[in-house]
């Protein structure tokens, strides 16, 4: 089996560098090599070229921080149906049921050949959200339990379909793809690069700064032009910042919902403190305007870091009391431990990434596995160590949380300490030409987990496709194994133990 090997630092690939080879060949590579545990596929989509569908598939080798990219082609109507890799590896899902749903490619013997996204361009129009194919499960003592799409609040549209024995959960189906908002296509349809820039701060509202990052990343790679030490440092920051703000609110969220309300007011007192904090920095609470391509408006200057340091330091000892007192709590333990359990095992079977994969003791972190930013610059001072727990309940993704902040505030602290501002400081690029005809990708781990952006550009150096993965696309699946077993009233400490994006998945 060939491959183009590279990693996540390198630059953008000639496309007439990537091997084509044939979907037999591919298939029995990865029959056989997803077996193991130190690979998993980033990303898996397939994009016209003329007559035919080019299908792109990127392969991380976890321990060898190599990413392993091929292809292979078909007849855009080619009646033929191909080996299901979801019928070995439940990770690959997601990607057979995109490509199945937007351009009527049949897996045979693919186990949930349902409709990912109904997205705007889906090819069978006649495939709606309303007539989602729900599992059912016959049984006089069953019932069904059926939440959203519409839901309280201001939380997105999602529909949860529960069958229940009594009060006990037997299976959850997530439907999500209610709000068709053709974010890749939005990409692919302008070369105004401020534009796109903003396209990657609203992938995920909550996840801004993760996805500005990894699109930047991509657009350097493609103008051959690589960030400042100083730019990179300064991403850094923002990113812990980001982390440190989610996982604090998800902590409050989580102490609200089993009425801990002292962690709760806690936590949001803190959670404001920090993004306040970016706020100060930047002028946006969720570091918008903050990350451009190759430059930056809104350098750190001495005051500022100063600021986020005394800030920091501060969020970090308050919020490790609450992490203490949880700890101590037996009534918040006896809540969450052993309550959506996910195994190791499951983990890996199903693609899991990010913290919550972490928590189940499955090591799926980028900042380790494919370095990236400070975690690939020499001399930066930080060696990323990944924070494991092996229970895969919601106490051990909360206590992976609290972890998570602390470590934060210890990288934010030790890159600033020998942070020296300059006046110097490049611009962001907006008109420089992309390489033509080449493949460009970026891994970053955001606080969720691993994200991945892929763009392809053609001959005139626009882009052709752009492809995004937020770490919940894998995840949800996560959340429906958590609450099997589980009692229906446990749905809502589950749901928030991993927090998940609905936008992040409805591309």
């Amino acid at each position: 089996m060939i491959y183009y090997i590279t990693d996540n630092i390198s630059g953008a690939i000639a496309l007439t560098d990537i091997p084509e080879v044939e979907y037999a060949a591919l298939y029995n590579d990865l029959k056989e090599r997803l077996q193991e545990e130190k690979y998993h596929v980033a990303h898996y989509f397939a994009t016209p070229e003329g007559n035919r569908l080019k299908f792109y598939i990127l392969l991380l080798d976890d321990e060898q921080h190599k990413v392993m990219i091929s292809s292979f082609s078909m007849d855009y109507y080619e009646d033929v149906a191909l080996p299901s890799l979801t019928a070995l590896h439940p990770a690959l899902h997601p990607f057979e049921r995109e490509i199945s749903e937007l351009y009527n490619v049949e897996f045979d013997s693919m186990p949930w050949n349902k409709p990912l996204r109904f997205s705007f361009d889906r090819r069978n129009r006649n495939s709606t959200i309303d007539t989602y194919p729900f599992y059912t499960i016959e049984g006089d003592s069953l019932h069904e339990v059926n939440v959203g799409p519409i839901h309280a609040g201001i939380i997105e549209p999602g529909a949860f379909r529960f069958i229940c024995n009594g009060e006990n959960v037997l299976h959850l189906e997530i439907a999500l793809g209610y709000q068709h908002r053709g974010v890749e296509k939005e990409f692919s349809s302008t070369n105004n690069r401020l534009r796109q820039t903003l396209l990657a701060e609203s992938i995920a509202g909550d996840s801004a700064i993760a996805h500005t990052t990894t699109y930047a990343n991509v657009v350097e790679k493609l103008l051959h032009l690589s960030p400042s030490e100083n730019l990179i440092k300064e991403r850094a920051v923002a990113l812990e910042l980001e982390r440190m703000a989610m996982h604090i609110a998800d902590t409050g969220a989580l102490s609200m919902d089993i009425g801990y309300q002292l962690g709760q007011v806690a936590c949001e007192a803190l959670r404001t403190m920090t993004i306040n904090t970016t706020q100060a920095w930047c002028g946006n609470r969720f570091g918008k305007g903050l990350i451009r391509p190759v430059g930056t408006n809104k350098p750190l200057t001495e005051a500022k870091c100063k600021m986020i340091l005394e800030n920091v330091a501060e969020i970090s000892r308050r919020y490790n009391e609450v992490r203490l007192d949880i700890k101590s709590s037996p009534t918040i333990l006896a809540r969450f431990e052993e309550c959506g359990i996910v195994p190791k095992n499951e983990m890996y079977r199903i693609g899991g990434v990010g913290m919550a994969a972490r928590a189940s003791g499955a090591k799926r972190d980028i900042r380790a596995s494919h370095p990236f930013g400070i975690f690939s610059l020499s001399g930066s001072g930080i060696e990323h160590q990944s924070i494991i727990k092996n229970q895969g309940d919601v106490m051990a993704r909360l206590m992976m949380r609290a972890n998570e902040v602390l470590q934060s505030a210890e990288y934010i602290k030790a890159i600033l300490e020998s942070f020296t501002p300059t006046e110097d400081y490049s611009r962001p690029d907006y008109s420089t030409s992309l390489t033509p005809e080449s493949l460009s990708f970026a891994l970053t781990e955001g606080w969720r987990g691993e994200i991945c952006h892929v763009a392809i550009t053609d001959k005139r150096g626009s882009i052709a496709t752009y492809k995004i993965k937020d770490p919940s696309l894998h995840n949800w699946l996560a959340l429906a194994l958590a609450v099997r077993g589980e009692g229906i009233s446990d749905f809502p400490i589950c749901n928030k133990s991993f927090n998940l994006s609905y936008c992040g998945h409805d591309l």
